[in-house]
């Protein structure tokens, strides 16, 4: 008897080295399906590295950059990718969840204006007296009004055609509409899967225009960083590896993609993850103060921004949407020399 009980501690420390009751599982949601831009979450799984902080990481696709919010909301799912703009909206009504974004992903927004170069639109003001077709859903959209004001281009001179999702490239591809609103690169690889050359497309990104907005986010409910903030914080720290990794090994990255999501390509995957590093998540702000934070001045005005668009009731603080609690050290979200320096 005394032996099975001297025994017992060492069953449980076997037990507990091997990780079998050490992982905390977590339940993540993407704001799209198995794609390019969440190829550093998707890596991060495969290489164990969600397991070597003690948790235990399920990634399920997403329906569009603003369900993320609801997911977590209904408690759902403990992580989300979403839009902060939309956030910040959602959180104008004091009866919402006081969901957080705890890690900033897409430093620069992917809205952007595509056309055909052909259409000589190469500027917001070669946009009136044209049709630009917009799902009137679609995240981007959503700001064009403060688009419009901040490009000092005249809306009222442009035709607006509600456009669905499915067919909003093919109907720039077929001169049905003169330019499209949308994330730059998705048009990028739907514009070259119909059969156009990279340099036969115009991706006008509304951020160069005077929109100070941030991008996708992680997003988390209040309970999840009240009850589990080290895993918040693990979970980062995890993600920043992934992401870091798929930069310098996107072929890996990419692989974690396709296995997922046979439909796509490797070659589509790997173009839309470029743009994305390039364009969205590698930015100079990034590269001079780290991966996952913002800049407050930029936050405030981005907030004042999304007034241009939207009335708000009882206008939000940073505070209230973003925070940097769970962040790790700058120093381990430092983009490495390697990348600062590499050429897009």
């Amino acid at each position: 008897m005394k032996i099975r009980h001297a025994c017992l501690p060492v069953l449980m420390g076997l037990c507990f080295s091997s990780g079998v009751l050490a992982q905390t599982p977590v339940k993540m949601s993407l704001d799209f399906r198995f794609d390019g831009p969440g190829a550093g979450f998707l890596l991060a799984l495969d290489k164990g590295y969600y397991k070597a902080e003690g948790l235990d990481v399920t990634i399920d696709p997403g329906n569009g950059s603003v369900e993320g919010i609801n997911r977590v909301a209904s408690g759902a799912y403990d992580i989300a990718v979403a839009d902060i703009n939309s956030l910040i909206r959602y959180r104008d009504t004091a009866e919402n969840p006081p969901i957080k974004a705890i890690f900033m992903i897409g430093n620069a927004p992917a809205f952007a204006v595509t056309s055909l170069k052909k259409t000589g639109i190469a500027k917001p003001k070669d946009l009136e007296g044209k049709t630009v077709g917009a799902p009137a859903a679609d995240g981007a959209y959503a700001n064009w009004a403060a688009f419009m004001k901040a490009s000092g281009t005249d809306s009222s001179k442009i035709r607006i055609e509600n456009v669905g999702f499915a067919v909003r490239e093919q109907m720039l591809a077929q001169g049905k509409v003169d330019a499209i609103v949308g994330f730059g690169y998705t048009a990028a690889v739907s514009m070259q899967a119909a059969g156009f050359k990279p340099e036969e497309v115009s991706i006008m990104y509304m951020r160069n225009y005077g929109l100070d907005m941030y991008g996708n986010a992680l997003v988390a409910g209040p309970a999840f960083l009240r009850d589990k903030p080290d895993v918040a914080r693990k979970f980062i720290r995890a993600s920043i590896k992934g992401y870091l990794e798929a930069m310098t090994d996107p072929q890996s990255a990419i692989a974690s993609v396709i296995k997922r999501n046979p439909v796509t390509t490797a070659e589509a995957e790997t173009m839309r993850f470029r743009i994305f590093q390039n364009e969205n998540f590698l930015t100079a702000e990034v590269k001079a103060n780290g991966i996952g934070a913002v800049d407050p001045a930029r936050f405030n005005r981005a907030i004042d921004q999304i007034g241009e668009s939207f009335k708000y009731k009882a206008k939000p603080k940073m505070d209230d949407v973003y925070t940097e609690s769970f962040l790790p050290p700058l120093a381990d979200r430092k983009v490495p020399s390697a990348l600062v320096n590499k050429a897009h």
